[in-house]
């Protein structure tokens, strides 16, 4: 059976090889369009290094939740400016709307581990890229 075959049957994913986005973190997908041929929602481990950070971008037709399983702070900054910044720490959630440009820094010394979910179902979202911002974020 594909990935993109209509099934009466649930199923289990092995993970899956794992890539950089274009934003700049690591995802490893479980459920996608690719992997069971999801419709509507995209569920996977996304990884962000030590002090490492995204690049600003935006998802313009997406939701977009995480929670953080591991790591220290992650700074997630919202808004037209980045203006908007909140900490997250292991055992909270985050939730980015969609056309909100964003960027999560990791500001601790060990990977930042999230869980994270879309109404997008595809591994290689649409996502926009706002280099314009990054400089707004140190």
């Amino acid at each position: 059976m594909t990935a993109t075959t209509e099934s009466a049957f649930g199923r289990v994913v092995h993970a899956a090889d794992s890539y950089v986005s274009k934003q700049g973190s690591t995802y490893a997908p479980g459920i996608s369009a690719e992997t069971v041929g999801s419709k509507v929602v995209f569920l996977g481990i996304v990884t962000l290094p030590p002090e490492g950070r995204t690049r600003a971008h935006v998802h313009a037709f997406h939701e977009s939740a995480f929670y953080l399983m591991s790591g220290e702070e992650v700074e997630l900054c919202t808004g037209s400016r980045l203006e908007h910044r909140e900490i997250a720490r292991p055992g909270d959630y985050l939730f980015i709307p969609a056309n909100v440009p964003h960027v999560a820094v990791n500001r601790g010394k060990t990977p930042a581990v999230f869980v994270g979910v879309r109404n997008e179902p595809t591994a290689q979202e649409s996502v926009v890229m706002m280099p314009e911002l990054d400089e707004l974020v140190p």
